[in-house]
């Protein structure tokens, strides 16, 4: 197993990694719409998804992989009634790759973000 970090998203705001890797896959934590450097992108849906989209691709990177390794991703919204615009970004995001994916409405989320998105990416070797 191999714990994942990098700078480029932000630091784990309590006792997780920002991923880890075993075996052929990659699990990655749920990312809210903070900025590399903590602090909250915005406070409105668009920006808090943009801001967790570009901190998954850094992710994404730091393992070597790319979006299209993403095999499954687990959405969490604290309104639903923001899932249109979630679903344009995150469809404009992935282009004609599909990972399965959940969408599920919750009571709050850490920072009182609107948004986390997790992943789950697969790879052809040990990182």
């Amino acid at each position: 197993m191999n714990f994942i970090q990098t700078d480029n998203a932000p630091k784990a705001v309590g006792a997780y990694s920002q991923g880890v890797s075993t075996g052929n896959l990659v699990f990655f934590s749920g990312q809210i719409g903070l900025t590399p450097e903590g602090e909250m992108a915005g406070d409105d849906i668009t920006r808090q998804t943009t801001q967790i989209l570009q901190n998954i691709s850094a992710l994404l990177e730091a393992t070597s992989l790319t979006k299209n390794n993403v095999v499954k991703a687990t959405i969490f919204l604290t309104d639903i009634d923001d899932f249109a615009i979630v679903n344009g970004l995150y469809g404009d995001f992935f282009g004609d790759h599909r990972p399965a994916r959940s969408c599920v409405a919750v009571a709050a989320l850490p920072k009182n973000a609107l948004i986390e998105i997790e992943i789950i990416a697969e790879k052809s070797e040990e990182i």
